[in-house]
């Protein structure tokens, strides 16, 4: 579904890459935690998925759409194909809720009659369908949030991608928005997160991708937990060609732990001796 295989990206003006040969790979259906600290280049790996950014070198598959070789006026029509979830909302605020997710489904092309039939449903998704006449400065801000992601769902999309989604609400409003999030995975939808929510992560128990200095520095499968740090010494390669392996101090060792070698029942005739003597 996401594929990034040996990915670079130097700003002009920048020493040192905002991502750094990385290599990961996400399945259809997954819910995946993207976590580092500012700087990390997370944003920057965000932007190479939506397009926004071009790597300078390795390559991007999107469901199975090469990037590179989407030409520009295309980019707009490979855009819709993604749902994306801003932590600042960008709600149109001199539309009601009802018409910011209408709105939507306008700009994808889909008719009058279908926009009637979609926008109910998905405000009911969202636990909205009492609001759909507000307008944003009369909701609260996890209200908000709901709209935006309504608005990002509404065409069905494959991917989820959620920026920051709980930066600007409260524990409870973000751990309902992450409920929200789930949902829309558990309807087959795979969704990224970029986080700094310690708990949030940590009470999932979901895939876990740790950014650090524009390298994957972590990747945790199963079970994640918010780790800034990953061993400095071991870097989990993630990408398809070499599953169950790392890398450390440039060598392939094999992630897979090793079990301790049985003691051989047999024992040669010199060896009793030996034994024998020392007893």
């Amino acid at each position: 579904m996401i594929l990034l295989d040996h990915v670079t990206k130097i700003y002009p003006g920048d020493k040192k890459p905002a991502l750094d040969d990385v290599s990961l790979h996400i399945e259809p259906n997954e819910f995946v935690f993207l976590i580092g600290k500012s700087g990390a280049g997370k944003s920057t790996l965000m932007k190479m998925i939506t397009k926004e950014e071009d790597p300078d070198s390795g390559k991007i598959i999107i469901g199975g759409i090469d990037l590179e070789y989407i030409r520009r006026r295309h980019i707009p029509h490979y855009r819709r194909r993604l749902g994306v979830v801003f932590q600042d909302f960008k709600l149109l605020p001199r539309r009601t809720v009802y018409e910011n997710v209408a709105f939507a489904l306008e700009i994808a092309g889909m008719s009058t009659r279908e926009i009637k039939h979609t926008v109910p449903k998905v405000l009911e998704l969202v636990g909205l369908t009492d609001q759909a006449n507000k307008f944003p400065s009369q909701l609260s801000g996890g209200q908000q949030q709901r709209v935006s992601i309504a608005r990002s769902v509404a065409r069905q999309p494959k991917i989820l991608i959620a920026d920051e989604p709980t930066g600007n609400l409260d524990k409870l409003t973000s751990a309902e928005i992450i409920s929200l999030l789930q949902k829309i995975n558990d309807f087959g939808t795979t969704v990224l997160v970029t986080t700094h929510e310690e708990a949030i992560v940590n009470n999932l128990d979901k895939r876990v991708i740790t950014l650090k200095n524009g390298r994957v520095v972590a990747d945790q499968k199963t079970h994640g937990i918010y780790k800034l740090d990953g061993d400095p010494e071991v870097l989990i390669d993630s990408s398809p060609k070499a599953p169950g392996f790392a890398l450390k101090n440039n060598q392939v060792i094999s992630s897979t732990p090793k079990q301790k070698a049985k003691p051989s029942k047999s024992v040669s005739k010199k060896t009793r001796t030996s034994k024998k003597k020392v007893i």
